[in-house]
Parts: C-alpha cells; sequence; structure tokens
C-alpha cells in the first residue's frame, strides 16, 4: 500500500478489500467490453455485480445465455451458479459495488461530434447513489478530458460535499478487446491506467493489477484518454494508405493483397495492413472524429487524419463502381440483379455489427434498385442500426441452389465459416473484397476484387 493511499483512510479501507480481492466490482454497460472484463474479474477471484439499462440482457444473464459469441454460455451459467455474477437493471444498485467500471457505448451523433450521452446519463445515476469509499474508472472510448471535464463535474455535483481523491475517487482506463481474436483475452491484454489524482491512480491501478496481466500507468486520465485515440487513429490512418493504394493498383492491375504481403517480409519498418470495403467496429471509425471535433476545439485542424477519414468512407462507394463494372461486362445492370452481402458483421469470426460497411454497401445497392439479400452465420437476422433503414431480412443458406440464383456474391466480411471452394463453384460472379477466395484455384475469370 503507497504512502498516498495510507494517508486517506477510505482510499485505505478500499485498497485492502481489493489486495484481499473482497471487494465488489460493478460493471456498467454488458456487452462487447464489460461481458469480457467480467470473466478477468470473476476468474481473479472477485465479485461482480453488472449493470445495464436493457433488461433482455439481463434476463438472457440470469438464464445463463450468452448474447456475444466469444463468450460461452457455459461461462455465464457458471458465473450465475457460482454467485460470482448478479446481473441487474437496477441502477440504485450502483452504490453496492467498491469498484465501478463504465463500459457503456460513445457514438457519433448525426453531425459527426462525440455523443456522450450514455457516459452522461451513467454518471448521473452513479452520483444519485454515490457512497464514501468507491472507485469510478470510466472505460469508454472518448477523447481527452472527458473523465475530468464531464465525468468528474457530473459526480462532484452530486457528490454531497464528498471530494474526489478523499472521499471517492476516479480514473480512466481505455478498453482493449479484439473480438475473435482468440490470442488475446480482457486479462491477457495490458491495461493503461490514469487516476484525477495519485490516490486514484494507485487504487485503479491495484484494481486492475488483480486481474490484468499488466497495468501500464500513466500521470494521469488524459494521456490514458489520448492513448486509446493514438491507437485507434494510427489504424485508421495505415488503412486508409492501403485503400488508397488500393484504387491506384486496381487500376494498373496490381494485386494490392500481394503487395502488402511482399511488403510484410521485411522484418523493420513496416507493419501489415490490408484494404477492405470501409471501416467497422465501435472503435476505429469513430475515435479519428472525436480528435478532430477535439482539434477544432482548439483552434486547430488535423487534416491528415480528416484525410484518413475522407478516404476510408469512400470505400464502400469504391467498392459498388467496381461491381457495377463486373455487371456491366456480362450485359446487366445493379438495377435488378441479384446481389447478396455475404458478411455483416465487421469483421471475420465475430457477431458484433456495430458501424459495419455491410450496412453502406446494402443501402447504395438498395438505392440502386438491387435485390439484395445477406448470409452471415453469427448474425441471423439483420439487427436495427442508428444510422440505417435495415430491411427485414434473415440470414440466407448458401446452398448450391440459392448461390446459383444470384447475379453475384459481394464478399464483405471473410468469415472462415463461409465455404469458398463452394460460393465459387455455384456464384455466377463474385466480389471479393477482403482477398478471401485468393487459395480458390478453380473459377478465377469469375472473380474480381476490390
Amino acid at each position: 500500500m503507497t504512502p498516498a493511499v495510507m494517508s486517506v483512510p477510505l482510499a485505505s479501507a478500499l485498497s485492502r478489500r481489493i489486495s484481499e480481492r473482497t471487494a465488489v466490482v460493478g460493471i456498467i454497460g454488458l456487452g462487447y467490453v464489460g461481458l469480457p472484463l467480467i470473466s478477468a474479474f470473476t476468474t481473479a477471484g472477485f465479485r461482480c455485480i453488472g449493470y445495464d439499462v436493457d433488461p433482455a440482457k439481463i434476463e438472457s444473464l440470469k438464464a445463463g445465455r450468452s448474447y456475444i459469441r466469444h463468450i460461452a454460455s457455459d461461462a455465464i451459467a457458471d458465473w450465475i451458479r457460482r454467485r460470482v455474477l448478479e446481473p441487474t437493471a437496477d441502477m440504485s444498485r450502483l452504490n453496492e459495488a467498491d469498484a465501478l467500471l463504465i463500459c457503456v457505448p460513445t457514438p457519433l451523433n448525426a453531425s459527426r461530434d462525440p455523443d456522450l450521452q450514455f457516459v452522461e446519463s451513467t454518471s448521473r445515476a452513479i452520483a444519485r447513489v454515490l457512497r464514501p469509499g468507491q472507485l469510478v474508472v470510466l472505460e469508454s472510448t472518448t477523447y481527452p478530458t472527458t473523465t475530468r471535464d464531464v465525468v468528474l463535474p457530473i459526480l462532484q455535483q452530486n457528490a454531497r460535499g464528498l471530494l474526489c481523491g478523499e472521499a471517492w475517487f476516479a480514473a480512466y482506463s481505455p478498453e482493449r478487446e479484439d473480438p475473435g481474436n482468440p490470442d488475446f483475452s480482457a486479462a491477457g491484454i495490458p491495461k493503461v491506467v490514469g487516476g484525477i489524482d495519485e490516490v486514484s491512480s494507485d487504487l485503479a491501478c491495484s484494481l486492475y493489477e488483480q486481474a490484468i496481466v499488466r497495468v501500464v500507468r500513466v500521470s494521469g486520465t488524459e494521456v490514458a484518454e489520448a492513448c486509446k485515440i493514438l491507437e485507434n487513429t494510427y489504424r485508421a490512418v495505415n488503412i486508409a494508405l492501403v485503400n488508397e493504394l488500393k484504387v491506384l493498383f486496381d487500376r494498373m492491375g496490381i494485386d494490392i493483397w500481394q503487395v502488402v504481403d511482399a511488403a510484410k517480409t521485411k522484418p523493420f519498418g513496416f507493419q501489415a495492413f490490408y484494404p477492405g470495403p470501409g471501416l467497422g467496429g465501435h472503435c476505429i471509425p469513430i475515435d479519428p472524429f472525436y480528435l478532430s471535433w477535439l482539434a477544432r476545439r482548439q483552434g486547430l485542424n488535423t487534416r491528415f487524419i480528416e484525410l484518413a477519414g475522407e478516404v476510408n468512407a469512400a470505400m464502400p462507394r469504391y467498392v459498388i463502381s467496381r461491381l457495377t463494372e463486373f455487371l456491366n461486362e456480362v450485359g446487366k445492370p445493379v438495377k435488378g440483379s441479384r446481389i447478396c452481402l455475404l458478411g455483416i458483421a465487421y469483421k471475420k469470426n465475430v457477431d458484433d455489427p456495430r458501424e459495419s460497411p455491410a450496412f453502406e454497401l446494402m443501402h447504395l445497392l438498395l438505392e440502386r434498385g438491387a435485390i439484395v439479400t445477406y448470409s452471415d452465420p453469427h448474425i441471423p437476422q439483420l439487427p436495427a442500426m442508428r444510422h440505417y433503414d435495415v430491411p427485414d431480412l434473415r440470414s440466407s443458406d448458401l446452398t448450391p441452389e440459392f448461390l446459383t440464383s444470384l447475379d453475384c456474391a459481394l464478399i464483405a466480411t471473410d468469415h472462415a465459416a463461409f465455404d469458398y471452394e463452394l460460393i465459387v463453384e455455384h456464384a455466377p460472379l463474385i466480389l471479393d473484397t477482403r482477398n478471401a477466395t485468393k487459395d480458390v484455384a478453380r473459377g478465377r475469370d469469375r472473380i474480381r476484387k476490390a
């Protein structure tokens, strides 16, 4: 226990409960970030309370059923059976947890500015019942200064005179999830942690050290927030680079996938990024806009980042233009053509549709009069989306008869579950945006890349 913690009685008491693993960990937001965190903390011997405003999620968890593919139902049933997880939609119970980890969505609004309504409403819910000795950690991806300038004032305003750093404590630790990657679990990914003050940092680091392989302490919440933005903007910019080169090399008859594979044989100074039909997931398509918005508030322009955003945002229209050219080669217009989107999830082998470029592809195809279907073994029915009028469709089985009935199969997500040999054998045309058919030898004259 550090001298700073020892000098604050409430911090000292919480530190002891954390080290003894008797502290109750509350996870707010039981989605793709929250459930893996519960796995990490229950495995480490902590009892968790899971909070979510969606009653369907709560009922599913209580029944031992998972709604996220890479979290097994058996694991959830075991948490419930051992009483190490108690799911609830009752936010008046937020004071029962010693540490509260906020894992709620942080989307963009219609004008592409940060939408912190879920962070703010969660902060208000905590503030109503905040008690002495609690630690509050924001994990939601956001822009630097959010914890100090948005969350802290809400908590402090309703804290009934309780002071942060003395009676309660606050920190930021960005979520680092890679859904569908079996090499990295929540417990196995190093955790960056920054507190509002030294005592808060000590407590937050101590908590995560109990459950996470490595904790990286930084000087404050702003550095931790900026770290997350940098990680994802780095990926967005490099993906934009290969997407732009893809357009150029396509025109020159050069295969961008072969180029990247050749370049990555260099053992230094190069990291491989791959093109695609657009960006997906909660972080990479969104974080650069957070940074651009923050820069504008500081009177600056992030031209490099904004250009990358423009390149990536243009990819769905580029894919549709390639599809149009491909259909024209066989004398067919897009209007009236039967197009099946293969893959709705934003990345391979996951059931997460957030910000998936497949929805923009579907929108553009429907706008042009195509007859659109989709197939995704991980998403049996199209979910409602914030920015799209999603048709009522269910996933189609990729039978030989169905594939033969199409005019074109458009591979938007390269799920391992797809039988690419079968697809190429029976679909009249295949537009491959993920290089998924690279190992298929026969029928290559009916495949185009985009």
